[in-house]
């Protein structure tokens, strides 16, 4: 008898929920953006299988996870809270060619403790490792695994995304996974090989601004407004951050790792020019949230009333980017200054002057990066407001139906 009911359910599932969907999605009335996002999957695809790096993975050993069974710390030393030399750790491979065979596994122990992590038995840890005549050997700790649980925070993010968004989240999800290849398999690799950090920056926020606000925004006249106005918000912001770069005298070393990356035999890496390339870098994404809202909004303002002139539309755009422009830009203020929390401290901490502190390159550069950012974002609101005045005009004749929109879009 279950069987029947079971196949009566799965039929009104069907009917209900599945079948509706895939109607909307094989039947959309605007295909052209379902083909461009598998444009952009495919794009994925390939950005996932490229290496441009001047040391590729491969020349590094095999990675698995591993359970510490057997930690020996004769030859660590401890002084105070910090730890030096190195554990002997016995582990058992978990997964991999190798799984289930035992391997000694070397932690290094530098000192320093936001690089360095102790292990005892029952942690389940990261290796890398060598073969030699097969077998595997000259095993490293790689930190305690992680890959699994990032995974699945990956998962649970794109879930909530779609769940709430639907459609929309898919498409964002998307968009977000092309942002981080982007990033870490283009730009990353080619400042490495000596590429412009500026131009290339440009280039790349461009790209990302592209896909992301077509993909999410549609090919339409809210899409182009939301590019044009985000890119122009992210340009002012580079010309800023280039100019108050040199008027504050800052270099590049002001960023975490920038003097290690020198000593990595990438002397000649331009660290200043990379530093101002991360201020427009790191504020595109809020740029692009505003001129998405405010292109938006001017989307709806113009379908609610079809027969909105010029100069009203672009006003009614300004009204809303002056009610959202206040909380964005506390929101580059938390973002930025909650990462150098432990920083503030410090400097209280040794009881500094409020002159000194904030007349420290490291201090001096998170000020620049929040303010100049902030002019990006606010310059962004009245910039896309008036692009999309005109842009929703363009081609209308006075008092055009609202059908003329839909049929554009």
């Amino acid at each position: 008898m279950r069987t029947p009911l079971l196949m009566t359910a799965s039929r009104q599932a069907w009917r209900r929920f599945i079948q509706p969907l895939t109607q909307r999605l094989v039947h959309s009335r605007n295909r052209r953006e379902w083909h461009f996002a598998l444009s952009i999957a495919a794009v994925c695809l390939v950005l996932a299988l490229v290496d441009l790096s001047p040391k590729s993975s491969s020349d590094h050993g095999l990675h698995a996870r591993a359970l510490v069974t057997e930690a020996d710390n004769s030859n660590v030393r401890v002084n105070l809270i910090v730890k030096t030399e190195f554990q002997v750790l016995k582990a058992r491979l978990l997964n991999g060619p190798h799984r289930g065979k035992d391997i000694t596994v070397v932690n290094n122990l530098t000192g320093t403790l936001e690089l360095d992590e102790y292990y005892e038995p029952g942690a389940v840890i990261l290796v890398e490792y060598k073969l030699e005549n097969g077998e595997p050997q000259h095993a490293s700790a790689r930190g305690h695994e992680r890959l699994q649980l990032q995974l699945l925070l990956v998962g649970l993010f794109a879930a909530l995304l779609i769940a709430v968004a639907g459609v929309t989240g898919l498409k964002a999800m998307l968009s977000f996974v092309f942002a981080a290849l982007l990033l870490w398999k283009l730009y990353f690799p080619l400042l490495l090989l000596g590429y412009p950090p500026l131009a290339t920056g440009i280039v790349l926020v461009a790209i990302l601004t592209g896909v992301i606000t077509f993909s999410v925004g549609g090919l339409n006249r809210r899409g182009v407004s939301t590019f044009t106005g985000a890119m122009l918000g992210v340009l002012l912001t580079c010309a800023l951050a280039v100019w108050f770069g040199q008027a504050f005298h800052l270099h590049g070393a002001v960023r975490p790792f920038a003097e290690s990356l020198l000593y990595a035999g990438y002397t000649s890496l331009p660290l200043t020019k990379i530093f101002i390339a991360s201020i427009f870098i790191a504020s595109s994404g809020a740029v692009m949230d505003l001129a998405m809202d405010i292109a938006a909004s001017m989307e709806e303002i113009q379908q609610a009333n079809p027969d909105i002139g010029l100069i009203a539309h672009i006003a009614a755009g300004l009204r809303v980017g002056r009610a959202v422009v206040g909380t964005m830009t506390t929101t580059l203020l938390l973002a930025y200054s909650s990462s150098h929390i432990t920083m503030f401290l410090l400097f209280i901490a040794k009881g500094l002057p409020a002159a000194n502190i904030l007349n420290t390159p490291l201090v001096s550069a998170e000020i620049m990066n929040i303010l100049v950012g902030s002019f990006g974002l606010i310059a962004v609101a009245p910039i896309t407001a008036i692009v999309a005045g005109f842009v929703y005009r363009w081609g209308r004749p006075e008092a055009a139906p609202a059908a003329a929109e839909h049929s554009l879009r």
